[in-house]
């Protein structure tokens, strides 16, 4: 019964995970080593810049990289 409730939350978990969100744009608060998507025109048509957080001191890690549409919606940062 453990197993079983257990898969059900671990699933329940990674479902929201497969869809990534494509932001407008980049969000002021970061949490280290999370990742954002930003519909960045300093990319090329068809890329997606992703950004990924930092420990403090360091810079964010930004590159553009290609988003299948199945993977993405679109939506508007909140600050």
């Amino acid at each position: 019964m453990r197993v079983v409730t257990l898969a059900l939350v671990f699933s329940a978990v990674t479902m929201p995970c497969l869809a990534q969100t494509v932001l407008k744009s980049e969000p002021l608060l970061l949490s280290p080593y999370e990742i954002a998507f930003v519909q960045d025109f300093s990319c090329p048509i068809g890329k997606v810049l992703k950004v990924t957080g930092a420990i403090r001191g360091l810079h964010r890690r930004k590159v553009c990289v290609a988003l299948a549409a199945e993977q993405a919606s679109l939506a508007v940062a909140t600050p």
